[in-house]
């Protein structure tokens, strides 16, 4: 047995989860219960969070889910979550159809926009969590987590197969940690791993290699912008770009020591967030990202775009306004 930090989020909580080795059994210490109903929601420690349309939605400790429909001026709790487990990422396929993954391999849906879920998987036999979720559209979708855990769907989630990925370079077994799952326009699938690897699927996840971006830390946050590029980011500040469909990478100097957590585009630029209260903001058609610290030192863990020059922060904290 050991600690294992999950992702990013683990980070800022390393109480989240002890994790059993690969193939190792672990007795279930816990039962799928709903989420706790919290007087201030907003104020709950959130991981991950995504656009549905207009909604903003977020996800945390706990099972907690925010919905915000005014740019993220103000957050209320989903009416109904049946998970209390830690939620670390979140994605939506149109304004109501969402997918939400976590601790003990859970994967939770929503057909209304975030107000209500169901659970559709959960292990409770091996503490196997789920980093990060990405659905191409209503059918297919992947999620992605410790130890090279990679589950696939084709009918919106109903069923969940587990896909069997090649070793790494220089290694005998798949035993990364997949922290990232996202896609290009092109709709090539990369996830940003441990030890400076990207996965990268151009046929729908039918078949996956690796990439090196040149980089020896784990890489914990990633997103494409609409010019091409491909972004990748994560310890200590470190910070890649592919503008060739992941073939090869270019590293980026932040002039940030502070770990990133997430990336996203607002308004064609690269924006970003990390430990420490670190901001990353650039155009993406050029290498000048320019990285900055907020005076609070907020260990932010995600950011999404508001619609209006100001993107929404999360935080180990909850929602995080503006200095």
């Amino acid at each position: 047995m050991r600690m294992k930090l999950i992702g990013v989020a683990a980070l800022l909580c390393s109480s989240l989860c002890v994790a059993a080795q690969p193939g190792e059994a672990q007795t279930a210490t816990v039962q799928v219960r709903p989420a706790h109903a919290w007087n201030d929601p907003a104020h709950r420690m959130l991981l991950g969070a995504t656009r549905a349309n207009t909604r903003i939605v977020a996800v945390g400790a706990h099972g907690i889910v925010v919905l915000s429909d005014d740019n993220g001026k103000t957050f209320r709790q989903a009416r109904s979550v049946p998970v209390s487990s830690t939620l670390t990422d979140v994605s939506f396929a149109d304004a109501s159809h969402g997918w939400a993954v976590g601790q003990w391999g859970v994967v939770i849906a929503t057909a209304d926009g975030g107000e209500t879920w169901k659970l559709q998987r959960s292990d409770l036999t091996t503490d196997q969590p789920l980093f990060s979720v990405y659905f191409s559209d209503l059918r297919h979708g992947w999620a992605v987590g410790l130890w090279s855990l990679m589950l696939k769907t084709d009918d919106g989630g109903s069923h969940w197969t587990v896909v069997k990925l090649p070793p790494p370079p220089g290694s005998s077994k798949s035993d990364r940690n997949l922290f990232r799952i996202f896609a290009n326009k092109g709709k090539t699938l990369f996830v940003a791993a441990e030890q400076g690897l990207v996965l990268r699927s151009r046929d729908n996840g039918t078949t996956w290699d690796y990439q090196k971006t040149g980089g020896k830390g784990s890489l914990w946050a990633g997103t494409a912008t609409l010019d091409g590029a491909v972004y990748v980011g994560g310890l200590l500040g470190h910070l890649y770009v592919s503008r060739d469909d992941g073939d090869t990478w270019s590293p980026i100097d932040t002039g940030a020591g502070s770990s990133i957590t997430d990336l996203t585009t607002a308004d064609g630029r690269l924006v970003g967030v990390g430990l420490d209260g670190l901001l990353i903001e650039g155009e993406s058609n050029t290498r000048n990202i320019s990285a900055k610290h907020r005076q609070t030192r907020d260990p932010l863990t995600a950011i999404v775009s508001s619609g209006t020059n100001v993107p929404v922060l999360f935080s180990k904290s909850g929602v995080v306004k503006g200095d």
